[in-house]
């Protein structure tokens, strides 16, 4: 039965916003300064040190709200995202609903006049919220002690590669612990932080199953190992079942292990980190606990820890004395601030709530509908020609799973960047198609987790089939896609890398425009 819609995006060449309007135009007029507000401030100016005060008002944009209102409606017609399609395919990167009670909660008066500095005997409701997620975290990894300061999965994997050299500093201090071992397929961000560190990074590859190498791991190992980074299941969507030997062998070496949990979809109420053995482990409560990505953005990396690490995690720790929360800065082994001391804690009640509406029971069941739906997910797409699934052919996968259009591509010349875009003239996001290194040719991974209904991810595969149709008949039709969609061109790569041809800002913008002006002299 054909699922895929007749779908046409707006296209409304909508110039930016410092384009449109007139001069001495706009939508809103200030309320008069009161004159009590006059006379406490009579000068803010002064308030600004001079060295930081500008010399001119900033260019702002002048429209009137009729204007501003169709300007951005207009774009909003342009988007595709989480509530406008099926937000399967996002390579690695879990899409899941974020309930709008949630939303609801992160946007009242409650939450949004908080003021970070205020007295902690103020804000007592929003402390209370962040020491309970981290309590539920607890549970939920069986770690001792958690931390949700970070600004995201990466930043939380940096935080504990230092609390991870803390505690060798501390207990090793006579031993040049300055390797890290990590996997071909875990998430990039693990080499990346220990590299940024300074530590060697050792990479193991995996063998014919899609496992790291265990004889690799165990010849990589010896005394200048500080620790292991590894991601299970990898992006494979292969769950390790030898990872608690794989942790016992850094243990027995010295090393400590820290396991990247940001595919937890699939795990909640069936493995702990606890149980594998791990020292550290981090969540990314803007995926796996329903917090939406946001471009990018905002997000939080929650950081777990044992008991003996725990004095290492970053300052300040929220404390609760039996009749009050507050900050703790007296922590002498801490790390320090890795940012701004409060976190991001919108995104931390958004998981509390996610957490507080399913339950244990409901956690469990969110993680047994993921794999339910991938592996359904997977019938379909094994069926698709030109598509098929390297490594460890026939084991299941857990919440995702990495394919590979590469026999597609021999055939006919469309590669897996010709289909991602060509998917956004079905109404899908671009499913962006996998991190690097490209281990697996021409890489696809999908990942429905437990938002997608059985509609949903047929209507899905069958996008997926009716372009391996397209590419077997008519090559030209992928290979120059987008067609449907609000940017009918494609962008071309050397606009994405060129710093001369890459302005990110209206400033920029203007200085290249002028940089590259005909002389008119």
């Amino acid at each position: 039965m054909k699922k895929e819609r007749n779908f046409h995006q707006a296209r409304w060449d909508e110039p930016i916003i410092m384009e449109l309007g007139s001069e001495s135009e706009r939508g809103v007029l200030l309320p008069e300064v009161e004159d009590s507000v006059r006379a406490a401030a009579p000068d803010p100016q002064a308030l600004i040190p001079a060295a930081l005060r500008r010399k001119k008002a900033p260019k702002l944009p002048e429209l009137s709200q009729p204007q501003l209102l169709r300007h951005y409606l207009r774009l909003s017609q342009e988007t595709i995202g989480a509530d406008l399609d099926i937000d399967i395919g996002l390579g690695t990167c879990t899409m899941k609903y974020s309930p709008k009670i949630h939303e609801a909660f992160a946007r009242s008066t409650k939450m949004q006049d908080l003021h970070p500095c205020q007295p902690v005997e103020t804000v007592q409701g929003i402390l209370e919220i962040l020491y309970q997620t981290g309590e539920y975290l607890k549970e939920i990894s069986g770690m001792d002690a958690f931390c949700l300061f970070p600004g995201g999965g990466s930043q939380a994997i940096f935080s504990n590669v230092q609390v991870l050299r803390a505690y060798h500093a501390k207990y090793h201090p006579d031993e040049q612990r300055n390797e890290i071992i990590t996997t071909i397929l875990s998430h990039p961000g693990n080499p990346g932080a220990a590299a940024t560190a300074g530590y060697k990074v050792i990479t193991l590859m995996p063998g014919p199953d899609g496992y790291p190498d265990l004889a690799a791991l165990k010849e990589a190992l010896s005394p200048r190992t500080a620790g292991l980074m590894i991601t299970n299941p990898e992006d494979t969507g292969l769950y390790n079942p030898h990872i608690q030997e794989i942790v016992d062998a850094v243990h027995q070496a010295g090393g400590l292990c820290i396991y990247d949990q940001a595919n937890q979809n699939g795990l909640f109420g069936i493995a702990r980190a606890r149980e594998a053995g791990f020292d550290m482990c981090h969540y990314n409560l803007h995926k796996s606990f329903s917090a939406p990505h946001g471009s990018q953005g905002p997000a939080c990396g929650a950081q777990g820890v044992t008991a003996v690490l725990e004095p290492f995690l970053p300052n300040p720790a929220i404390r609760y004395d039996g009749t009050q929360y507050y900050f703790d800065y007296d922590r002498p082994e801490s790390i320090g601030k890795i940012r701004k001391f409060y976190g991001n804690p919108q995104v931390a009640l958004k998981a509390y709530a996610y957490i507080r509406t399913l339950g244990g029971a409901g956690l469990k069941q969110v993680a047994e509908l993921s794999i339910l739906n991938n592996n359904y997910l997977l019938h379909l797409l094994s069926q698709i020609r030109g598509l098929s699934l390297p490594l460890a052919e026939g084991v299941r996968r857990i919440d995702q799973s990495r394919l590979s259009w590469q026999q597609l591509t021999g055939d006919t010349g469309v590669t897996s960047d010709d289909i991602d875009r060509r998917v956004v003239d079905y109404g899908l996001q671009s499913y962006f198609s996998s991190h690097h290194p490209q281990l697996i040719p021409e890489p696809f991974t999908p990942e429905p987790c437990e938002t997608y209904s059985k509609a949903d991810i047929e209507e899905f595969a069958d996008i997926f089939r009716r372009i391996s149709e397209e590419a077997y008949a008519q090559p030209e039709t992928v290979k120059t896609a987008p067609h449907r969609a609000a940017l009918a061109t494609q962008i071309q790569p050397e606009y994405l890398h060129s710093m001369e041809l890459l302005a990110t800002t209206w400033r920029a913008y203007q200085k290249h425009e002028a940089n590259n002006r005909p002389n008119q002299g």
